[in-house]
């Protein structure tokens, strides 16, 4: 599996945290990897520890979206793109592994797949405000 599509697999589950309790979240990552055909163990132990570790941060992943996103709300931001810039922000700030830039990027190219046409410019925009 590449990294695109591991991080697009984070990002699905990484969603289901709008409509599911912290609690419930193992159940859904088991329940979301069930339907990803030909997936390797190192593939789910790689999507599982990183999806650990960002809902573990998320108060602090979401302090920096609030501060970054002026104006905005995080209930006012859409499920689909929060959960992209909860995903990138980790990236960013937590994961010595990806490039801040690469980050960025992949964040746009997932906006571009599941949310509306504006959402890649705010994503851009709230992530270019996030500091290295």
């Amino acid at each position: 599996m590449t990294r695109r599509q591991l991080r697009e697999n984070i990002f699905k589950i990484l969603f289901k945290l709008e409509f599911n309790s912290v609690d419930e979240m193992t159940e859904q990552m088991e329940f979301s990897l069930e339907d990803v055909s030909e997936i390797s163990e190192n593939d789910i132990a790689y999507i599982t520890n990183k999806t650990n570790k960002i809902i573990s941060l998320i108060s602090d992943i979401d302090s920096i979206i609030a501060e970054v996103s002026s104006g905005w709300k995080l209930d006012r931001i859409g499920k689909a793109e929060l959960a992209i810039l909860r995903l990138a922000i980790y990236e960013m700030k937590y994961d010595e592994d990806v490039p801040f830039k690469v980050a960025i990027n992949e964040a746009v190219e997932l906006s571009k797949i599941y949310c509306n046409e504006e959402a890649k410019s705010f994503v851009n925009g709230v992530l270019a405000k996030v500091e290295e």
